[in-house]
């Protein structure tokens, strides 16, 4: 079985900073792809940036030039820091990774989901 794990979540003021992780975990061959989503409440679940396993990034426009995603393989973690958040950042924070274990070819990970909340 394949787990994704997220912390660092939590509520920030506007202008603040916070450190998204999400690590992988279980019978892992390798990972390859993975991303960070978000879902704000009455709206669909949207991309905010995704990274390749050569560390080849893209992100939201709504995020450029604020949030970096970055990632360890060695650790199979993938980070996201976010500065100079908006109110309209505020939403749950999914992590999903693209994983192969020693039993089954690749597939596509969801994590729980952690809670960024962005107000004065």
């Amino acid at each position: 079985q394949v787990q994704l794990v997220e912390s660092g979540g939590g509520l920030v003021q506007p202008g603040g900073s916070l450190r998204l992780s999400c690590v992988v975990s279980g019978s892992i061959f390798s990972t390859y792809g993975m991303g960070w989503y978000r879902q704000a409440p009455g709206k669909q679940r949207e991309l905010v940036a995704t990274i390749t396993r050569g560390d080849s990034t893209n992100y939201a426009d709504s995020v450029k030039g604020r949030f970096t995603i970055s990632r360890d393989n060695a650790k199979n973690t993938v980070y996201l820091q976010m500065n100079s958040l908006k109110p309209e950042d505020t939403a749950v924070y999914y992590c999903n990774a693209f994983v192969s274990t020693y039993s089954d070819y690749v597939k596509r990970y969801w994590g729980q989901g952690t809670q960024v909340t962005v107000s004065s």
